[in-house]
This record gives C-alpha cells, structure tokens and sequence, in this order.
C-alpha cells in the first residue's frame, strides 16, 4: 500500500512538472515561429523581385525549405490559392493551421492579405517589408513575454506537483 502512494505521489509531481513545461513550451514556439514567418516573408520578398513567378509556386517553395508551422500555413496557403485569391487564402491558411502565434501576431500577417496580388511587386515589396517591421516589435514582446513567463509555468508546475503530494500524505 505504501509503495502504491509512493508511486502514486512521484507521478502527480512528474505530470505536473511536465504540464508545467509544455505550457512554458509555447512562449518559445511563438518566439521560433516569428523568427521563421520573418525569414519566410524576407525569401517572398526577395522571390517576388526577382523571379516573378506566381504567389502559389513562391509559397510552395518556402513551405518545402521552412518546416513546422510556418511551413505549414505557406503551404496550405499555396493550396487554397487554386480556389481562393491569395489575400483570402493567406488570411484563412492561419485559421487552418495550428500554430502559437498570438491574435494580434496573426492579425499583422492577416493585414499582407490585403494587398498579396492585388498591386505591383514594388507594392507588395513594400508591404512585406512593412509586415517584416511589424514582426520585429511582436518578436521583442514575445521575447519579453518567454523571459517573463517561461520560468514561471516551469516552477509552477512542479511547485504545484509538490504541493499536491503533500496535500495527499
């Protein structure tokens, strides 16, 4: 009977340890995927100057070279765009794919639909570029919000582990 609480009591302290960290976990993910939306905006501005190729072929060419979510999107994106214009297959990509990005993160990238396809290159350049300067301020808000909150799921996970064992003894 011992054993079985002790037993009992480590995986409380274990599970909770490890919700703590995956919770702590989507602080770092918001902060990955910004850092690959940015890269992945930065090679469509590049592609759309240079090559002129079609919105759809770019995207499906970004989504093979950046993995995770933000492959993802570009890829379901270049996909809707065969039944949808690409503004409206880029704001409904993000809806369609899981992902940590935040409302107001999404509502930026949401803002490049309004334009993707609609102007010349140098418009849709500049408002990419624009998106870009946009992700860098959400990029140092979700590195003040990682630093802030990151350690304190981690300790409140197992802090409230702990607390459950000792409630339970």
């Amino acid at each position: 009977m011992i054993f079985f609480k002790i037993i009992l009591l480590i995986s409380i302290v274990v599970a909770s340890t490890i919700l703590g960290i995956l919770f702590s976990k989507k602080y770092s993910n918001r902060e990955k995927e910004l850092k690959e939306m940015k890269s992945a905006l930065n090679i469509f501005a590049t592609k759309i100057k240079f090559t002129y190729e079609p919105i759809p072929n770019v995207f499906l060419e970004i989504a093979n070279k950046i993995e995770g979510n933000v492959g993802k999107i570009f890829a379901r994106a270049s996909s809707r765009m065969k039944e949808e214009s690409a503004g409206e297959a880029w704001t409904n990509a993000f809806s369609d794919v899981p992902n940590n990005l935040s409302k107001e993160d999404i509502t930026i990238l949401s803002n490049l639909g309004r334009l993707l396809g609609q102007t010349d290159v140098e418009g849709q350049i500049s408002e990419i570029e624009v998106v870009v300067q946009f992700l860098e301020t959400q990029l140092e808000s979700a590195k003040q919000e990682k630093i802030k909150n990151e350690k304190m799921y981690r300790t409140l996970g197992i802090v409230g582990g702990l607390t459950i064992a000792i409630i339970l003894i």
